[in-house]
């Protein structure tokens, strides 16, 4: 008879290769996408043997690098990856965004955070002659953007102090928050209300309302923008609800 036990073995043997090398990769996010072994073996609990083995296959297949102070990173070819996945996410998501333009009347966006900014991966515009229009792809640092201060109200205050490190915080306009502290301080407004308002951050004359997809696989939030005249903060308490019911329901149609 064949043998059955030495195939379960090697299936069950691949399968946890797997599932190693995908832990590795989601440490060495975690940890701000770069790391030392010893770090990755903190952070994971594999052996170091095994760790040098994923990682020296990861580099040879560039999903991994080793920088010039022997610390591991992201590679490049995950990029592209992350790309495509963030536009898959998008194109499914354009439904529910249609949906919620129809019940408030303004434009729709959701954004994700990828190498540290904030990538717009899908957008339905509004039926008013005079709307918001951000070009998908475009790419903003988080700490000027409602989508970016709902993604980061999620995260811990460490991790939201060491990407504003990473990034600094310029202004896009006099009201940008441009101080790590103030904005954690107001982060904090964010999580209690439950989501996150642009008041004139990004671009003069515009107010956003966004709120971020609890359970996504990747940090995002969906969005409604437009003119400050038209969405007031009455119309932003009104709206914000609905926001909220669409990040919920992206959030159902990603778990199936």
């Amino acid at each position: 008879m064949p043998d059955y036990s030495f195939r379960m073995a090697e299936k069950s043997s691949g399968v946890q290769s797997l599932e190693r090398t995908f832990s590795l990769l989601e440490r060495l996010a975690d940890a701000g996408g770069e790391a030392s072994i010893s770090e990755l073996a903190a952070l994971s609990g594999l052996p170091m043997p095994t760790i040098h083995r994923l990682i020296r296959t990861l580099v040879s297949l560039g999903y991994v690098r080793q920088n010039t102070n022997r610390r591991y990173a992201l590679g490049a070819r995950l990029i592209r990856l992350g790309e495509h996945a963030s536009m898959q996410f998008g194109t499914a998501a354009r439904p529910l965004l249609a949906e919620l333009v129809e019940e408030v009347g303004e434009t729709a966006n959701l954004a994700v955070l990828e190498r540290d900014e904030v990538v717009y991966v899908a957008q339905v515009p509004s039926k008013h002659s005079m709307r918001m229009f951000t070009e998908v792809g475009r790419r903003v640092l988080p700490h000027g953007t409602g989508v970016g201060k709902a993604i980061l109200a999620q995260m811990p205050v460490e991790d939201v102090r060491e990407l504003l490190k990473r990034t600094g915080m310029p202004p896009y306009t006099e009201h940008t928050f441009t101080d790590a502290d103030a904005l954690i301080e107001h982060l904090a407004l964010v999580r209690e209300q439950g989501y996150a308002v642009d008041e004139n951050e990004q671009e003069i004359g515009v107010r956003c309302v966004a709120v971020a997809i609890p359970g996504a696989p990747t940090p995002a939030a969906v969005s409604v923008s437009g003119p400050s005249g038209r969405l007031t903060l009455e119309a932003v308490a009104r709206i914000a609800p609905a926001v909220r019911r669409a990040a919920n329901a992206l959030t159902s149609g990603l778990s199936h």
